[in-house]
């Protein structure tokens, strides 16, 4: 192998490395992205948990096994990202819980004032929402 064969080679790895570690920054941006909005929704009744952790979930499985270990082995967070993982299921009180908060938040807009308009977008967004938390199995119920 000649001298410029060996450079070109050593090149390709390096640019080959450099779209891994691009790629592993990105899915971890993605991970804190997620998981701050999930922790933002377990303040915020109008922002959802439960999609943005198990998307954080799924992005550290892609960039860092420790923080997906971490995510697994939370008692808050852990049996919901199995269930989904597993299943594709949503655990029965975790299917109340969006309804109730649909609902609520419907209650909110309409007791608000909010324009006819919106309303109806909003309330045409939650019935797909909740048919889709609907239609997926029930998961094992937890604590």
């Amino acid at each position: 192998m000649t001298r410029v064969t060996a450079h070109l080679r050593h090149m390709q790895r390096s640019h080959i490395e450099a779209m891994f570690s691009l790629r592993r920054a990105l899915w971890f941006s993605l991970g804190l992205t997620a998981l701050t909005l999930a922790g933002l929704g377990v303040l915020l009744p109008l922002l959802p948990t439960t999609p943005f952790v198990i998307v954080a979930a799924f992005a550290f499985s892609k960039s860092s096994p420790r923080l997906e270990k971490w995510l697994l082995e939370s008692r808050a967070f852990g049996p919901v990202i199995v269930n989904w993982r597993e299943e594709g299921a949503i655990a029965p009180q975790f299917k109340l819980l969006s309804m109730v908060l649909m609902l609520g938040v419907l209650i909110i807009s309409v007791v608000a004032g909010v324009a006819w308009w919106i309303l109806a977008l909003q309330t045409v967004f939650m019935l797909a929402a909740a048919l889709f938390v609907l239609s997926r199995p029930n998961g094992r119920a937890f604590a």
